[in-house]
């Protein structure tokens, strides 16, 4: 098997003597399917990454085991749970954190997207978006690696450059021409790249927007990326004057040309760099953060697992990528018996562990700690940052329903109604009959109940102030003391039981879905025709199996939006 098909395109050829190969076969896997979006089939991985399809099926069982991926039919897909790789690197980075709602502000205040980027290598990563949507707005991702020529952030970033750097970068550059090692942008057109050496589109020269962006602490990109997209970058720079990242307005040429972009855009730009500058001398000057426990050691776990599953359980795969989970708010760098310690892995284990990191340039150290580097967002990050809750709730509704034999639906509040927003339903020959986008009200619903019984006091006195409480049906609650009173019940018992007040023969069970916050942002149900089960059997069989339902979402929803945004509808 080719090296280049376990190993990013920067990481040397010589594989060290101690590296873990099985460590290396499933971050292949696992960057193959990032690459895809998220989704391939056992022969598609077999082909991506060269390996035997008996290896791809042991590397997907294991990482099935971990919750990495989810094994759906004939395909591998990416879940949820693979961000907290991603999440452990920015949590130890801590940027995001204190510079993410600056950046927030500064989209909101000019209707523009906004980036931050960090460096890798001699391309740039992004860690946070702010991105405003129209019909033609900024797609790239958290996670995603764009060239340094073709980005304004590149140009500022390779000022620093060394002549060591600058010389991988041209080796690069004469390699892949076209790009096509960069699958977040298009690939430049063949004729043009062969007649450019820097590869640029306007000809301009990537050494020379470096030395100009050296020279006037700014950099522009006048459509590099694609006709266009126009964009304007300024350093953040760190306490001690080294660059921390940069943060970058995108607009489109219908808005801003690159003239205009630096006109009117660069005064606002640099006062918001400036705040965040401020923050990180804060952040710097404040008490030392407390360390966050590291999550419970792992070792006896992927013990257990390969007693369980036996050879289709690669445990040093497990364990290598427990290393990465080693990292976070308080561990931006370990030595190599905090890394065991932290993990439950013997120390002769985490080393061999951390070598093949670093070979594979997921880790760099110094001296004798190391330290995640952003590579580790290539590991699934782009295609999730950007999911949805429905999206994650799909597979745990999917077999609650398998499970209870009734349909399963998540909903949100939107107005004084629920609407559906996920929905898997059973085939009987009388079903409840609900698509996605259905509203209903809130007051007579269990779905609604759980979420209202959620609210502040004062919202949901005010939202039941508001609401005509109309008679559906001749069961429906229309008393407002009496609903309040349920409510407040339903607030304390964490689940809504709603028998025939929405529809004459329909019962509901639902319960809450928490964000990180612990506010209540959806619920979840299973309806059913009341001849299906009695009211105690629904609470006794149905009720444990939706618990379990939501834990598993919010679980989900807690990891993908510990530093993304996940839109609830």
């Amino acid at each position: 098997m080719p090296p280049t098909d376990t190993t990013p395109p920067a990481a040397t050829d010589e594989v060290p003597a101690e590296a873990v190969t099985p460590l290396m076969r499933g971050i292949a896997v696992l960057r193959r399917l990032t690459e895809a979006d998220g989704t391939l089939s056992p022969s598609e991985l077999e082909r991506a990454t060269g390996l035997a399809r008996s290896t791809v099926d042991r590397v997907t069982a294991t990482l099935a085991r971990m919750g990495y991926v989810r094994l759906d039919g004939r395909d591998a897909v990416l879940t949820p749970r693979v961000m907290e790789l991603g999440n452990a690197y920015l949590a130890a980075l801590r940027l995001p954190g204190l510079l993410g709602g600056h950046a927030d502000a500064l989209a909101d205040a000019l209707d523009e997207s906004v980036s931050l980027a960090v460096p890798d290598r001699d391309g740039i990563r992004f860690l946070h978006q702010a991105t405003r949507r129209r019909a033609m707005s900024l797609s790239f991702r958290i996670g995603d690696l764009l060239p340094a020529e073709r980005t304004a952030p590149g140009s500022l970033f390779a000022a620093g450059w060394s002549e060591a750097e600058w010389a991988r970068w041209r080796e690069r550059r004469a390699a892949d021409p076209e790009h096509r090692g960069f699958p977040a942008v298009p690939p430049l057109d063949a004729g043009r790249a062969a007649a450019d050496s820097d590869g640029d589109r306007d000809g301009e020269g990537f050494e020379e927007r470096a030395r100009q962006a050296r020279a006037q602490g700014w950099a522009l990109d006048d459509q590099l990326i694609e006709p266009g997209l126009v964009a304007l970058a300024v350093p953040v720079r760190a306490p001690d004057g080294s660059v921390a990242c940069a943060a970058s307005v995108v607009s489109h040429t219908s808005r801003h040309g690159a003239a205009s972009l630096r006109d009117t855009l660069l005064p606002r730009l640099r006062e918001t760099v400036a705040a965040m500058e401020r923050e990180l001398v804060q952040a710097q000057e404040a008490p030392r953060e407390a360390e966050v426990p590291s999550p419970a050691p792992l070792a006896a776990w992927t013990a257990a697992s390969k007693q369980e599953l036996g050879r289709e359980f690669i445990e040093s795969l497990a364990r290598g990528l427990t290393v990465l989970t080693a990292f976070g708010a308080g561990r931006a760098e370990l030595t190599l018996s905090a890394a065991a310690e932290a993990t439950g892995l013997a120390r002769a284990t985490a080393r061999r562990a951390l070598i093949t990191l670093e070979h594979l340039g997921y880790v760099a150290s110094e001296g004798r700690a190391f330290r995640l580097t952003p590579r580790v967002l290539a590991l699934g990050y782009p295609p999730l940052s950007r999911t949805t809750l429905p999206q994650i709730a799909a597979p745990h509704l999917a077999t609650l329903a398998a499970r209870v034999h009734d349909s399963a639906s998540l909903a949100v509040l939107t107005g004084d109604d629920i609407q559906y927003t996920a929905r898997v339903a059973t085939t009987r020959v009388m079903s409840v009959n609900i698509t996605t986008g259905t509203r209903l009200p809130a007051y007579a619903t269990a779905l609604g109940r759980v979420m209202l019984a959620g609210l502040p006091p004062a919202e949901r006195h005010a939202r039941l102030a508001r609401t005509e409480l109309r008679p559906l049906t001749p069961h429906t609650v229309t008393g407002s003391a009496e609903l309040t009173a349920l409510l407040d019940r339903i607030a304390d018992q964490g689940h809504a039981l709603v028998e025939e007040e929405l529809e004459e023969g329909l019962r509901s069970l639902a319960v809450p879905v928490h964000n990180g916050a612990g506010e209540v942002v959806a619920a979840v149900n299973v309806a059913m025709h009341t001849v299906r089960r009695s009211s105690e059997e629904c609470l006794t069989d149905v009720l444990p199996e939706l618990r379990a339902a939501a834990a598993g979402i919010e679980a989900d929803l807690h990891i993908a939006g510990r530093f993304t945004r996940i839109p609830t509808a």
